[in-house]
């Protein structure tokens, strides 16, 4: 299962920070396909439990957001037009800032996409 992704209205000063995520639920990977001030890896690992997905760099090191509520682990959700709380670790060390999550569109077909878009695919 493919899902597109869109996070937005953060609380900071730059109000147009955006990004659209396309999640592999299966290969537990995500990859950035658009954005605006917010600074996030090409792609990376997903960290799923049943309360929370967690968009990790591709090094698994370092969280990027933490998407309250988007549980990847049941069978039957996410549902396109769910929403939650997205917290963005912009700096190490700081308090993460606050904002929105949204699942714009899901890709349930077991099909094999054309091209990877996964740096470590080979």
């Amino acid at each position: 299962m493919r899902i597109t992704l869109h996070l937005d209205t953060f609380e900071c000063i730059e109000p147009s920070v955006y990004a659209i995520l396309w999640l592999d639920r299966d290969a537990r990977k995500w990859s950035r396909e658009g954005h605006a001030v917010i600074d996030l890896p090409e792609w990376g690992t997903l960290a799923l439990s049943n309360n929370a997905t967690r968009i990790l760099d591709a090094a698994g090191d370092r969280v990027c957001c933490e998407l309250s509520g988007l549980d990847l682990l049941t069978l039957d959700g996410p549902f396109e037009g769910e929403s939650g709380q997205a917290l963005w670790y912009r700096d190490a060390g700081r308090a993460p800032i606050a904002g929105q999550w949204h699942v714009q569109w899901i890709d349930g077909t077991d099909a094999e996409p054309e091209h990877g878009v996964f740096a470590d695919e080979v």
